[in-house]
């Protein structure tokens, strides 16, 4: 790595490429082989004579405790945490890691990799870890929801659906795109139930009837879709939600999203904000999916963006936002 001077954003130390690494990587994630992504890690490392550490965690039920531990570590001895996974293992790496003064990296294992696309980190593992060792710290935005850390998106309703079911299919016929888009067709058949949201955001409060609430917090998705993410840059998070359709409707909003089209459509409306508070009326709890993991939350529920940055190791040469 370069050397780097300290970001005060981030409170993450200056690298000077001797810093040992604490790589948690979650062996039930992503598309290839645990075993061969470990050989490739090791291999790279061990010819760069860089000092590390790798803990593999079999069970996802003891990512977070693993990760506070290599944070713990990272800690006494001035390293660097690595999360080597898909979208809820970078996440959960990254909560443990928000706030510490630990610098992060990521090897994003995932069939999309938004997240690590955006700061121009590859999915391969070797050019990925390789553009790491010549890599220097960017602070960059992280969103809450409710306390909780998101990279890429949260949000509640129809989408965790079609997360659920997208898990469901690629378990049954593989990890692929189409396999997603397949999912998303046969979910948007079963008439999803519409909520009754209340949002107060920038002094103002407003009723909205919805299949769903999405809050994005990157800017090579929402591009992909066609929303406007200039905000972004300027410490704010972007709600999206789609008023009550039919399910023909449905469907050609999913055809707007597949074109960069979402933004222009009549029924999505789409807003910045720091800070949002949703009320649901007639739920107490709700479930939500925060980077694709999905689980329950106590209501109202509130957006904002994080205090602290991530101190994110990016590649030395990463133009960031890879549109491809």
């Amino acid at each position: 790595m370069t050397s780097s001077q300290q970001h005060p954003a981030s409170g993450a130390p200056s690298l000077t490429g001797q810093e040992p690494l604490f790589i948690v990587l979650n062996t039930g994630s992503g598309r290839g082989d645990a075993q061969i992504l470990q050989d490739t890690i090791r291999r790279i490392l061990d010819e760069a004579g860089r000092r590390y550490t790798l803990v593999p965690v079999d069970d996802p039920s003891h990512l977070i405790e693993t990760s506070e531990r290599a944070v713990k570590s990272a800690q006494d001895e001035h390293g660097v945490v690595i999360a080597a996974g898909g979208d809820g293992t970078l996440n959960a790496v990254a909560s443990t890691v928000l706030g510490k003064g630990v610098p992060f990296g990521i090897l994003p294992q995932g069939t999309f990799n938004y997240f690590g696309r955006s700061y121009g980190i590859s999915q391969d593992t070797e050019v990925a870890l390789r553009g790491f060792l010549q890599g220097h710290v960017q602070p960059v935005q992280v969103g809450l929801l409710n306390g909780r850390l998101f990279l890429v998106n949260a949000s509640l309703g129809l989408y965790p659906k079609l997360l659920e079911d997208r898990e469901a299919y690629k378990q049954k016929y593989g990890r692929s795109r189409l396999v997603a888009l397949w999912s998303g067709l046969v979910t948007l058949l079963r008439a999803p139930r519409q909520l009754r949201l209340q949002l107060e955001y920038e002094g103002r409060a407003r009723d909205l009837r919805s299949l769903t609430l999405v809050v994005g917090n990157n800017k090579l998705q929402l591009e992909h879709i066609g929303i406007e993410s200039q905000e972004l840059e300027h410490n704010r998070l972007v709600a999206m939600a789609a008023r009550p359709v039919g399910t023909l409707a449905l469907y050609g909003l999913l055809l707007r999203g597949l074109l960069s089209r979402l933004g222009d459509a009549e029924h999505v409306i789409n807003f910045a904000f720091d800070r949002l508070t949703v009320h649901i009326r007639g739920r107490q709890r709700v479930k939500v999916a925060m980077d694709g993991e999905i689980s329950w939350m106590n209501t109202p529920l509130e957006f904002k963006v994080a205090e602290d940055r991530l101190p994110l190791v990016v590649p030395a040469d990463s133009q960031y936002l890879d549109r491809s």
